[in-house]
């Protein structure tokens, strides 16, 4: 007997659809499975005679083949275990085989005790499934959390605990309760994780530089001495971005279920991943890689914050292929499996030391390194990596009163509220101009276009510009990240001086001489790469 069911698998954060072909006749005990299965789906008979034989059923002796399409798509991973048993108990008999399986899908795979056990990119594939029209989506009970995001509209998802209770729920024995609507997004308070702005001492320029960058969604460069703060203050940024929306929470909780880093209790991500990867790793751990693509850390940064200590200290490799993702905010990987683009939107913050000691400039320790090797350690940065890194800011040693103050910081919460605003003005002229996804753009991702809209400068300000852009040896590239950060400069001001409402591309108001000179401000270390 002929039977048809449908699961999923994935490939990068996307899934497709797999067709089960499964035929059962009576005669010697034969299983087989074709249609390009890779080693752990060929195993999955294993796994499906021993869950079955340890959930107290017997299975007919019978000639199975199981065809997997289409057959010339490799299919990989234990998450088809599900649906092939589901084939397998309509083709032998053990469930009704007029049940209607064209809108069902199954995915899971099993143990020998005859549990689900759940996979990953379950979110994926749930989400993959509704999109193909399945509107029956049956899921490893324990993924339920995750994949229940992709209930509504008609569509259910049923989380699956056992061998035992997907057969009786196919014969109408013991119905599992579906899940009909997405669950609520759970919001998690950062600080508990990261801490306060407030435990910060000193620092205000600096402050005020990641409040800029975390405004408008720039890279920024913190460079300092030991023990001046540098960690602590990036440790902290997450808790002054603004909260995920529901859009933005379902593409970062993909790329994380994808490699199995989500927390079965929590489900949907609630709040912006921080990653901070050492930096002895290497460029495939960093920009995804391996013989089956998976994501790297600039993916599971992917609308948060990578956060790179020791910038200098990363090998040259991986920190040069930083520089498409920036642009991009994406990273497609080929490898001969195929060609995988991942998402890649992060917020990059940098920290280095001035040198290999860590005391040039300082002006307290005293550095030991020669000028040669303060020239080497600064020139691991390459000026196209510089080019893409908007705000450089230095960070000083703190002083004893500095230290010894005991009146706390301004506090996270006060800051972010400022840059939900700042963020409020930039997503209103893009939706003036007509982006289609305003709502997740910001000023540093303004293409040329919004630079002529939202960045038009007076004759005072493209003087300073233009002695700026003379002096300093910009690039054109430098150049349109000043204006970006000096946008995001004047929209933080216009909020401070309780402008009124404006709409449209004049949201925010004008771009004035401060607002240049803070800009160009931000990004001029001379003292220490123009020195050497």
């Amino acid at each position: 007997m002929l039977s048809v069911t449908y699961t999923a698998s994935v490939f990068g954060i996307d899934s497709f659809t797999v067709t089960i072909e499964c035929n059962a006749s009576r005669s010697l005990p034969y299983f087989e499975i074709v249609g390009l299965p890779d080693l752990a789906v060929k195993e999955s008979k294993q796994r499906i005679f021993n869950a079955v034989a340890n959930s107290g059923l017997t299975l007919p002796d019978m000639e199975i083949i199981v065809n997997l399409a289409p057959a010339d798509v490799r299919k990989e991973g234990s998450a088809l275990d599900l649906g092939i048993l589901a084939a397998l108990f309509i083709s032998s008999g053990m469930a009704p085989s007029d049940i209607k399986t064209d809108k069902m899908c199954f995915f899971g795979e099993l143990s020998f005790t005859g549990d689900v056990r759940p996979v990953k990119g379950a979110l994926n594939m749930a989400l993959g499934a509704a999109n193909s029209g399945f509107t029956d989506i049956f899921v490893p009970e324990k993924n339920l959390p995750e994949a229940s995001a992709a209930a509504g509209d008609g569509v259910r998802i049923y989380g699956v605990a056992s061998v035992l209770s997907l057969l009786s729920h196919l014969k109408g024995e013991g119905p599992i309760v579906p899940v009909t609507e997405p669950p609520a997004t759970v919001k998690s308070d950062v600080r508990l994780v990261y801490g306060d702005f407030s435990q910060i001492k000193g620092q205000q320029r600096a402050r005020r530089a990641v409040e800029i960058a975390a405004a408008g969604g720039h890279n920024i460069l913190l460079v300092g001495p030991p023990g001046s703060g540098k960690s602590m203050i990036a440790k902290r940024i997450p808790t002054i971005l603004p909260e995920l929306t529901y859009a933005e929470a379902i593409e970062t909780t993909k790329v994380h279920s994808v490699s199995g880093l989500l927390d079965p209790d929590r489900g949907i991500i609630g709040h912006r991943p921080f990653r901070a990867p050492h930096h002895s790793m290497s460029t495939a751990a960093l920009v995804g890689g391996g013989k089956i693509p998976m994501p790297g850390e600039i993916s599971l940064a992917h609308n948060g914050v990578l956060f790179l200590d020791e910038f200098p200290e990363f090998n040259k490799g991986a920190m040069e292929a930083l520089r498409a993702p920036i642009e991009d905010s994406t990273v497609t990987i080929t490898r001969a499996a195929g060609r995988v683009t991942f998402p890649s939107a992060f917020m990059m913050v940098c920290a280095m030391n001035p040198c290999k000691c860590g005391y040039y400039g300082s002006r307290r320790g005293h550095c030991t390194c020669s000028p040669g090797e303060v020239k080497n350690y600064l020139s691991k940065l390459s000026g196209p990596m510089l080019d893409r890194i908007d705000i450089q800011v230095e960070m000083p040693e703190l002083d004893f009163a500095e230290l010894s103050t005991a009146e706390p910081g301004e506090c996270s919460e006060d800051i972010r509220r400022r840059v939900e605003a700042a963020r409020a003005l930039s997503r209103e002229r893009f939706r003036a101009a007509g982006k289609r996804d305003y709502q997740l753009l910001s000023n540093a991702k303004m293409d040329t276009d919004d630079l002529r809209r939202f960045c038009a400068l007076d004759e005072g300000c493209l003087k300073i510009m233009e002695t700026s852009f003379k002096r300093m040896n910009l690039s054109a590239r430098a150049y349109d990240r000043i204006l970006r950060v000096a946008r995001t400069i004047a929209d933080i001001d216009y909020i401070a001086s309780g402008g009124t409402c404006l709409e449209g591309i004049d949201a925010g108001g004008p771009i004035c001489k401060k607002h240049v000179m803070e800009a160009v401000q931000m990004r001029s270390l001379d003292k220490y790469w123009k020195n050497n």
